[in-house]
């Protein structure tokens, strides 16, 4: 079982991937609405694994993913896109993210984002 932060700004995308996590196996220790949110309360946490949507307020994915990185060079980030962003998928691949996930979420694929980025 691994701990999870969920970053995304919809709560319904939240619910959504959380629920496919538990069902998992998995524990998600903390839920943040945007990148802000989730670099101030990933000391905190300490999860194993942190799920980023690219686009939000405040502060996106791609630039919490960096904050990330400064604060932890082993931090271990999925990021979560919406179709046709390839162009920030392949920066935040670039910046260190082990895996990407397209909206809307095929379970499957989440399973196997989480395993690949843990081994």
């Amino acid at each position: 079982m691994s701990t999870i932060m969920i970053v995304d700004d919809a709560a319904f995308m939240r619910a959504t991937l959380k629920d496919i996590l538990v069902k998992a196996g998995h524990e998600v220790i903390y839920e943040a609405q945007n990148g802000k949110d989730a670099v101030k309360n990933y000391k905190r946490y300490q999860p194993d694994i942190v799920t980023m949507d690219i686009t939000m307020p405040e502060m996106n994915g791609i630039e919490a993913l960096k904050q990330l990185k400064e604060l932890d060079q082993e931090v271990k980030v999925i990021m979560i896109t919406a179709v046709g962003q390839q162009a920030n998928v392949m920066e935040a691949l670039r910046l260190g993210a082990k895996d990407f996930i397209v909206k809307p979420f095929q379970p499957d694929r989440v399973k196997e984002a989480l395993m690949m980025s843990l081994a």
